[in-house]
């Protein structure tokens, strides 16, 4: 018991801001100040614990001693309870963010070698805030302004790969990063995005797509440090080091719960995403030149950095060599109805994107 006080005790004074900023990566959906509220209450939690133990050691010790069959009954029931519930908890939905709700815009599909791809040749529509949206997808997968104008890769073409936010989530075509860039330009523009997906998983797209195209202009990819753990992710398909692919690796309900209360990653995980992502990068530039077109990495940014993010991304993005455009944007620039960026945010990352691309490399 004093022990399991002192572990409680010992955690309480080690895990600092600065130990949990590295092990608990930025996060899409909660704000900062939300992690650092519940860190700060877990952190003064554990130390009352083992606070409690240490004071209460000798009489929970002796209550156990006097009921050892007890203690064991409890023990049992807590290993039968978890053997039970895993069943029950399979019917939770505790997969990757990509295939999020089954029926929610637009729609999925299973794929092998990606996990999951946009259902292609539909119009989905959706309502969200108030607003109707329609999602045009055509018969590639790629989103478009409309049904009538599916992307022509003979035509030149600024192509755009990411996830929900390079797809425009909750904004009108018009409204989009790919509709502004597409028409301040005078280009058509072939959006590759699918919701849900981690840096490898949109160059995997990519390294498939890019050769249809005659005349790809440029290549605009997109990192943030709040997504960076998907990358991390291995329940879906994923690239390794050396770009190998890697089917998904099957987990416990429980570990999956688990995961998404406790978020912790260690630091190996943690270097190897940072090296593989680069690695990444890296490789969708080279795709890009090879085909003729600029690579450009957009890395949007809502608020001031803190420093751990800082330090991701410029472990991960400034060092790779690949050109960047980092859009500072207020933090109240996101759709009130969740944390993607609004028609202001989109203005902004199409505007750095085009100076970017007219200035040249």
């Amino acid at each position: 018991m004093l022990v399991l006080a002192a572990l409680l005790i010992g955690c309480a004074l080690i895990t600092n801001q600065q130990w949990l900023d590295r092990h608990f990566l930025p996060s899409f959906i909660f704000p900062r100040e939300w992690y650092v509220r519940l860190e700060v209450a877990f952190r003064f939690s554990m130390a009352i614990a083992g606070a409690c133990l240490v004071r209460f050691a000798s009489r929970i010790g002796h209550a156990a001693s006097r009921a050892p069959s007890s203690v064991a009954s409890v023990s049992v029931a807590a290993l039968l309870a978890l053997g039970v519930t895993e069943p029950l908890m399979r019917r939770m939905q505790l997969q990757p963010a990509g295939w999020l709700i089954a029926d929610e815009e637009p729609l999925r599909r299973a794929d092998a070698r990606l996990g999951w791809m946009l259902v292609p040749d539909r119009a989905g529509h959706a309502t969200l805030g108030g607003r109707a949206l329609e999602y045009a997808i055509d018969r590639s997968g790629y989103r478009v302004h409309d049904m009538q104008h599916p992307v022509d890769p003979s035509r030149p073409a600024v192509i755009f790969v990411g996830e929900s936010v390079m797809f425009g989530e909750g904004l009108a075509w018009d409204e989009s990063v790919a509709g502004l860039v597409a028409a301040r330009l005078g280009t058509a523009a072939a959006v590759l995005a699918v919701h849900g997906f981690g840096t490898d998983q949109a160059y995997m797209r990519l390294e498939t797509e890019l050769p249809r195209f005659e005349h790809p202009v440029a290549l605009v990819s997109l990192f943030t440090t709040t997504l960076f753990g998907r990358n991390l992710d291995h329940r879906r398909p994923y690239l390794g080091r050396g770009l190998v692919w890697h089917a998904a690796v099957p987990e416990w309900r429980f570990q999956s719960l688990a995961r998404l209360i406790v978020p912790y990653h260690g630091d190996a995980v943690i270097d190897e995403g940072v090296e593989t992502t680069r690695e990444v990068l890296r490789a969708t530039a080279r795709l890009a030149r090879e085909r003729g077109a600029v690579p450009l990495v957009l890395v949007p940014q809502f608020g001031a950095e803190y420093e751990a993010q800082r330090t991701l991304r410029r472990q991960i993005v400034d060092e790779s060599g690949v050109p960047f455009v980092f859009v500072e944007m207020d933090p109240s620039w996101r759709l009130p109805w969740d944390r993607h960026p609004d028609a202001r945010a989109a203005r902004a990352m199409a505007d750095a994107i085009v100076a970017r691309l007219k200035a040249g490399d």
